[in-house]
């Protein structure tokens, strides 16, 4: 499992992501992907691709932008050099398609081993994960570089039942892993392991916090308008002209040019409407 979070007021699971097995899902036989939404955030979901057993797309509206989570299950070790080329080549343009002015998160099993060094991969890898690298784990840093990925849970020093994503009686590796755009790297706040859980057989839960700000909606000062429409009643319009023309003949009107002359009418039409049209003077609701 693979859990987005956003914060706000110490709130809110927005989605999550589940590796789920063939039953319901895949009709080949072979194991598919799914995904998860906290029902208080399913209004926000804006559309679900599922462009291959192996790759799912959801993209939801958070804040003022829009949130795309990318669930995965790569090739495993013992399948064929091209399926897995297939996979990343299809993996990398769906990648590349989404707009960089929208967040993009890839959660999944990538069945690679990345290794704990960093070395030609600053950057993409932080440097904090289990075991040695491998081949799979390369074409793991190098999609990762193409895409101006980071490992996300590469990041944080973590004890390494923390850091261990599955588990098979001895055997213990780090193969799922969580992506985001270099540029919302300074968004993640914590990526971790649940050692003491299970979503499926063999995986520990990946679970990553991330922050937003989230921009307050600032209130224009309110003006006050005149009701312009009770003019046209015709009390009220005979009642006005007869106003306006007493403070006309009142003014002194020598010597003065077009400017000064157009705003001292506009300002005996204007004084004269808010006793006779009256002052839209009450604040409006504030939502």
């Amino acid at each position: 499992m693979w859990d987005v979070f956003k914060k706000r007021d110490g709130d809110a699971v927005v989605a999550g992501s589940l590796e789920l097995k063939a039953r319901g899902i895949s009709c080949s036989g072979l194991d598919g992907v799914g995904m998860f939404v906290a029902e208080k955030s399913v209004d926000s979901v804006v559309k679900v691709e599922r462009h291959s057993e192996r790759v799912l797309i959801l993209k939801m509206v958070l804040d003022n932008g829009l949130l795309n989570v990318l669930t995965v299950y790569a090739p495993h070790s013992g399948k064929l050099e091209e399926e897995k080329e297939n996979f990343w080549n299809e993996l990398f343009h769906l990648v590349s398609c989404i707009p960089q002015n929208e967040m993009a998160v890839l959660v999944g099993d990538m069945n690679g081993h990345v290794g704990s060094n960093s070395v030609g991969y600053d950057g993409r890898h932080g440097g904090y994960v289990f075991e040695d690298r491998n081949a799979d784990g390369c074409r793991n840093l190098e999609f990762a570089d193409g895409l101006n990925l980071v490992m996300c849970n590469t990041l944080f020093m973590m004890p390494e039942s923390k850091l261990v994503t599955y588990v098979a009686g001895s055997a213990k590796s780090t193969v799922d892993y969580i992506m985001v755009r270099q540029s919302d790297e300074v968004k993640v706040c914590n990526v971790k392991v649940i050692p003491n859980e299970e979503c499926v057989p063999k995986h520990k839960p990946l679970v990553m916090d991330m922050r937003f700000n989230t921009t307050k909606r600032r209130h224009k000062n309110f003006e006050p308008r005149v009701r312009v429409w009770k003019l046209k009643e015709e009390r009220t319009s005979e009642e006005y002209k007869s106003m306006v023309r007493d403070k006309v003949e009142e003014e002194e009107w020598k010597y003065l040019d077009v400017n000064e002359h157009w705003h001292k009418t506009k300002k005996i039409m204007m004084e004269t409407a808010q006793p006779v049209a009256l002052w839209n003077v009450k604040r409006p609701l504030q939502t």
